[in-house]
């Protein structure tokens, strides 16, 4: 499962790149194609590494990368 939520930490770094560095959950589930759980993980990972912030929006949550 490690491997898995790595391959999706990938994922969504890739795609909040293309998107500018900011994304909303929503749009991850539609452009990652994963399941709304393996993506929590993922972002969980990214989020404890310290390489996105992520905020509630209304009733959406925003992630963006961090910038180091």
């Amino acid at each position: 499962m490690i491997t898995e939520i790595g391959i999706q930490a990938g994922e969504i770094w890739r795609c909040l790149d293309e998107n500018r560095g900011n994304c909303s959950f929503e749009c991850l589930v539609s452009h990652t194609g994963t399941s709304r759980e393996l993506l929590l993980m993922a972002l969980g990972w990214l989020a404890r590494e310290g390489y996105i912030l992520v905020k509630q929006e209304g009733g959406d949550l925003i992630v963006k990368l961090r910038q180091i």
